[in-house]
């Protein structure tokens, strides 16, 4: 038999959570074949089986934390008995990149194995009561979910299978406000029908809002506590300003259309985002403080002699930034080629973490979801981040007369602390200039 561990996924990544079981046991599976999904601080990460053979055992579950070096699958190895000697494992075939900077946490003791799986119970058997038979059987998440709700799990009836206690029990003990389930909550106001967990610090405490309707607690994904980090981050050490302006870019939509549909099959078309790019590397050049860094411990200003953009990518698990680097440096068909490349990758889930670390500036772009000027978070340590809002048709002055004219937003956020509000408004000023002239742009490529 072969205990797979999980293998150390670089990055100073130490723990993860698992996302999805892809096999089960007695599965036969092949060398290199996906077994599980792992969510880590920076990436989703599918993990591959280093040795062809029979899934033996599952020692992990949807939902559970867990850490480098902790057994995930035994796997007999097509029928030998003895137990074999570890070997290396795979590379993880694939990873979906969070845009996050933050180096991961420092790896908690790690936690105990899932607790096997009791025998099912007879077809329409009511929950059984617990003796004392030992550990309650439940899933570490759900066991870390009771913890933060103060529950003491060992008093919570089990609906599961042979009496395993799941979420929704540990849910409706808290919603029922059973004594014996709320016994030794942690922080518990006396006579008090619900419960104070305990919080991290600087937590803000929340009422009880199942005093006014059912209310269901979800763990956060990984991913989200990676934003959220992220975010508070960026909100507490970035003060933050936001400029508003807009272009006119009329003749700008009109020609790239035209160059659109001269195009061959297999060349990327040009979006207004891959230009809005080019353009915005163009003016880095000439702004340097907005492609920079604050080091406060050393009261310093690191400019950087290169322009990474970052790029923001809606996608189903969240909001993530692949780096197009280089960008002042690129011609606009190459850059229209590799957005698309990245932002089709980080949507199948095929992205490399070191394709999202780097970037000095970062674009985003709301206009394809509708909105107008917003207040985009400077995605720290950068020191500006800009925002496209919707292009819209207004009437606007052009060459002495009141037209139709298609009018984009821009919404340029800084730290005040690096920028200065003169210093933002030259460079959008200086961006307009780029976008509303096409002529200029032949000359950035």
């Amino acid at each position: 038999m072969f205990d797979f561990k999980l293998p150390d996924l670089g990055e100073g990544v130490h723990e993860g959570q698992v996302v999805n079981v892809l096999v089960k046991e007695g599965d036969a599976i092949a060398e290199f074949q996906p077994m599980l999904e792992v969510e880590t601080d920076k990436a989703a990460v599918e993990i591959p089986s280093p040795k062809a053979g029979v899934v033996a055992r599952v020692h992990v579950e949807p939902g559970q934390m867990i850490k480098v070096g902790q057994v995930l699958v035994t796997i007999d190895e097509a029928g030998a008995g003895g137990a074999a000697t570890p070997t290396k494992a795979a590379k993880p075939a694939a990873q979906t990149v969070a845009g996050a900077t933050e180096p991961a946490r420092a790896a908690a003791p790690p936690r105990a194995p899932a607790a096997p799986e009791p025998a099912q119970p007879r077809a329409g058997a009511p929950p059984a009561e617990r003796g004392d038979e030992g550990p309650v059987a439940a899933a570490p998440v759900v066991r870390r979910l009771a913890r933060d709700l103060g529950v003491d799990i060992n008093q919570v009836v089990g609906s599961g299978p042979g009496g395993r206690v799941l979420r929704e029990d540990v849910e409706r003990a808290v919603a029922a406000g059973k004594p014996g389930a709320l016994a030794g909550a942690p922080g518990a106001p006396a006579g008090a029908p619900g419960i104070a967990p305990a919080m991290p610090p600087g937590a803000a405490e929340l009422p009880d809002f199942g005093q006014w309707g059912p209310v269901r607690r979800v763990a956060v994904p990984q991913i989200r506590r990676t934003i959220a980090r992220q975010m508070t981050r960026a909100w507490a050490n970035v003060p933050r300003v936001t400029h508003g302006d807009t272009a006119d870019v009329t003749d700008l939509e009109r020609n790239r259309k035209q160059f659109n549909e001269g195009l061959k099959p297999d060349e990327a078309k040009l979006s207004l985002t891959a230009i809005v790019i080019k353009a915005t590397a163009a003016a880095l050049r000439q702004f340097p403080m907005l492609n920079a860094s604050f080091d406060a411990a050393r009261d310093e200003i690191i400019y950087k002699d290169y322009v990474h953009m970052g790029v923001a990518v809606d996608t189903p698990r969240g909001l993530i930034v692949p780096v197009l680097r280089d960008a002042d440096r690129k011609p606009l068909p190459k850059i229209a080629a590799e957005v698309v490349a990245l932002s089709e990758r980080v949507r199948l889930g095929k992205f490399e973490i070191a394709e999202v670390r780097g970037a000095t500036f970062t674009i985003t772009n709301i206009g394809p979801l509708g909105g107008t000027f917003f207040t985009p978070m400077v995605n720290f340590p950068e020191v500006a981040i800009l925002g496209l809002g919707r292009a819209k048709l207004q009437p606007a002055m052009y060459e002495g007369q009141i037209a139709l004219r298609l009018i984009l937003p821009l919404s340029l956020s800084f730290d005040h602390r690096v920028v200065d509000g003169a210093d933002a408004a030259r460079f959008v000023s200086e961006l307009i200039r780029l976008l509303e002239n096409p002529l200029r742009l032949i000359s950035l490529a």
